[in-house]
């Protein structure tokens, strides 16, 4: 399915945002300065009371990690004019604080805009940015991602500023889902709705299911002064996928919208996992004293 930028809000009647002010959660994993984060602040805070709860630091690739043998700091703090919490933790760890230690009880969560793009079962599994949603729906509050795709892999750490200029079209993004998940409800069978936005859009909205891969994953070997051996994960992007998938839609130059489950229950393999281990029993070895 491909709806038009233009063709989300064509209403007879006013939205619900623009009759009452729902309460957002916003949160990412590049950090509290991310200039992805503000972008989204920037696109929500006109329909919504948005509260910034996000890590003190650039958290990327993390998942779901949660600090448990630490203490998590979080401290009030202005920036861009607005207050936010910066939490010394994981994303995770924002949403935790932000829903029982702030209380904020939002009817929304809402985390990145990311700069660079979260694409496929590899990129999923290990994303800060969607595991702050992922804990968000465990939580009981419905949940997006939202990541911008990067044409140069070296800008989701440096960030130059060449990147500013194609938030326009991700704050119109996030204002646009944002405004009609809150307008319609959460889809009932879905805990988070993961969206990915092209560098350029040159499409509308497609939704899609997750590719396999998004890497073609290597690891380089360097040595150090001392001619010991260290090694950098790196590897090439997929240029595309199959047809329907999120990787294959953004590479089109349209907005990826993706419906995630947290039952990562593989049903379909319930049948054959009966049979392997139909009859078998667990076998006690005799203790001889």
């Amino acid at each position: 399915m491909t709806l038009t930028i233009g063709q989300v809000f064509v209403s007879g009647k006013p939205s619900v945002y623009t009759r009452m002010k729902p309460r957002i959660l916003l949160t990412n994993d590049d950090g509290i300065t991310s200039t992805g984060l503000w972008a989204a602040y920037n696109a929500l805070s006109p329909f919504a009371e948005v509260t910034v709860v996000a890590p003190a630091t650039q958290q990327s690739a993390v998942g779901r990690s949660i600090s448990i043998f630490e203490p998590i700091r979080a401290n009030r703090v202005v920036m861009n004019g607005v207050t936010a919490y910066s939490v010394g933790g994981k994303p995770t760890d924002a949403v935790i604080i932000g829903l029982f230690a702030l209380r904020l009880n939002p009817d929304l969560v809402v985390s990145g805009i990311n700069i660079g793009e979260n694409l496929s079962f590899e990129s999923v599994m290990t994303s800060g940015t969607v595991g702050a949603a992922l804990e968000a729906s465990n939580q009981g509050v419905p949940a997006l991602a939202f990541s911008l795709q990067v044409e140069d892999q070296g800008d989701k750490f440096d960030e130059p500023s060449g990147i500013t200029r194609r938030f326009s079209d991700a704050k119109r993004v996030v204002r646009e889902v944002c405004g009609r998940v809150l307008e319609t409800g959460f889809p009932e069978n879905a805990h988070v709705i993961n969206v990915n936005i092209p560098a350029v859009v040159r499409g509308g909205y497609e939704v899609t299911r997750l590719a396999a891969k998004l890497f073609h994953t290597g690891v380089e070997e360097r040595f150090d002064p001392r001619g010991r051996p260290y090694y950098w994960i790196d590897g090439p992007l997929y240029e595309d996928a199959e047809e329907g998938t999120d990787v294959h839609a953004v590479q089109q130059g349209n907005i990826s919208i993706t419906p995630i489950t947290l039952d990562c229950t593989a049903f379909a393999a319930v049948g054959e996992l009966q049979c392997i281990f139909d009859g078998l029993t667990v076998r006690r070895e005799e203790i001889h004293l």
